[in-house]
């Protein structure tokens, strides 16, 4: 090879490698989104410390009736408000929206009761802007569920954490956190058709859907502020039924024919231990031989459904791409 020639590779590299570091270290406009409920209590300082981190401070405030916008558009944020409550993921929605229209390169969600410590903004938007992810989730249980955490919320968390990963496919530790940053080129990724606090989920199944590169980061988390006004149980059940929904439509061989297929296999299982019952001279129960019958329709039923619903959803998802 010429010296001409090495130079000119030598030439290429650099310039490749000044690309890359331009592009890892440009500018980026980090819009921040807080959905606000009655949070005149916390939404002042939440607005103050985040400016700090962020370009932009949106709080949309979803038909509070205490001084919630008041306080956050007098802290300096841009406020949007619902005349009346319409749930976390319409007040994501209207925010994602706005984002769009404030130039944003990265979208941040937190919540505005003061749980998430805006200084660690920079680091869910880190993995963004060196092209890692399209979307980062900040997570309280990276190493473990804490010991700070309530009982009650480790048994839940668990317990949503499951099902939303057989829900989006992804093995994310923290399927709850509201602490979360986006490429703005994933807003048109998310349905935010959740109303209560499933949306967490909802958009976790959405980015699944959409074969988003999703990343964790460790964030950390306070107890001892804001107040959720539902009860834990209640809202746990309301986010466990949503994401079975999603698996319903999504995924219907995992939601109705693998189980379909178990009970079936079990009405089989009991038929067999009958019949060998009967050519042994033994009496058959009217009770246990139904049971078995029910057992063998259900089943069948369940899993062609899923079948049928699987190849459907297969049918639709060629007919987008067309």
């Amino acid at each position: 090879m010429s010296e001409e020639k090495i130079m000119d590779k030598s030439v290429q590299c650099t310039v490749q490698k000044q690309s890359e570091c331009v592009k890892s270290t440009a500018p980026q406009n980090v819009t921040v989104i807080l959905p606000a409920y009655n949070e005149e209590v916390y939404i002042g300082s939440i607005v103050l410390l985040t400016k700090y981190y962020a370009d932009n401070v949106i709080v949309v405030d979803d038909g509070s009736s205490d001084r919630t916008a008041e306080i956050a558009r007098k802290a300096g944020a841009e406020v949007i408000v619902h005349e009346v409550n319409k749930g976390k993921g319409a007040a994501l929605k209207t925010g994602f929206a706005a984002a769009a229209n404030f130039g944003a390169d990265i979208i941040v969600t937190m919540d505005s009761d003061g749980q998430h410590n805006p200084a660690e903004i920079q680091k869910l938007v880190n993995p963004i802007i060196r092209g890692k992810a399209d979307m980062v989730n900040g997570s309280r249980y990276l190493n473990g569920l804490g010991k700070n955490t309530p009982s009650y919320r480790r048994v839940g968390q668990t317990i949503l954490d499951g099902a939303t990963k057989l829900s989006s496919g992804l093995q994310i530790t923290d399927s709850q956190s509201g602490f979360r940053a986006f490429s703005a080129s994933t807003k048109d990724t998310f349905r935010f058709k959740a109303k209560g606090m499933a949306i967490e989920s909802e958009m976790l199944a959405d980015a699944g859907k959409c074969g988003l590169r999703i990343a964790e980061v460790e964030i950390g988390v306070r107890y001892d502020v804001g107040c959720s006004t539902e009860h834990p149980i209640k809202h746990g059940f309301g986010v466990l039924l949503m994401v079975l929904k999603d698996i319903e439509f999504n995924k219907p061989l995992y939601y109705l024919t693998v189980p379909g297929l178990a009970l079936g296999i079990i009405g089989l299982v009991m038929g067999t231990i009958f019949i060998q019952d009967f050519t042994m001279g033994k009496s058959l129960y009217f009770g246990p031989t139904m049971l078995m019958i029910l057992l063998i329709i259900v089943g069948s039923f369940m899993a062609l459904t899923g079948i049928m619903l699987h190849s459907i959803s297969a049918i639709l998802e060629d007919a987008k791409t067309v």
